[in-house]
C-alpha cells in the first residue's frame, strides 16, 4: 500500500514538473511588437546570429543577435534577405 502511494505521488510530481516545463518554454518564446523593429541596415560583420520568432507571433520577425543584445528585424527587408543568401552560399575559394 505504501509503495503504491509513493509511486502515485512520484508519478503526479513528474507530470506536474513536465507541465511546468512546457509552460516555462512557451512563456520564454518572445515576439516583436511593431515598436521593437530596427529599421536600419545592420552591417554583416556585426551580426552574431539570428533566430526566427515563433509562428504564433502577430508580427513576422527575426531576432538578430549583436554584441550588445538582440534586435527585431523584418525578414522581408532586402538587406536581410541578401544576408541570408550569402550565409547559405558555400565558401568559394576561387582564384
Amino acid at each position: 500500500m505504501k509503495i503504491s502511494l509513493a509511486l502515485l505521488i512520484l508519478l503526479l510530481a513528474a507530470a506536474w514538473t513536465g507541465s511546468q516545463g512546457m509552460s516555462f518554454r512557451s512563456s520564454t518564446a518572445k515576439c516583436c511588437s511593431k515598436e521593437m523593429f530596427y529599421h536600419r541596415k545592420i552591417p554583416e560583420h556585426l551580426i552574431l546570429g539570428y533566430l526566427e520568432t515563433p509562428s504564433t507571433c502577430t508580427h513576422r520577425a527575426v531576432f538578430v543577435k549583436l554584441l550588445k543584445g538582440m534586435v527585431c528585424v523584418d525578414p522581408q527587408k532586402k538587406w536581410f534577405r541578401e544576408y541570408l543568401r550569402r550565409q547559405k552560399e558555400p565558401n568559394s575559394t576561387s582564384t
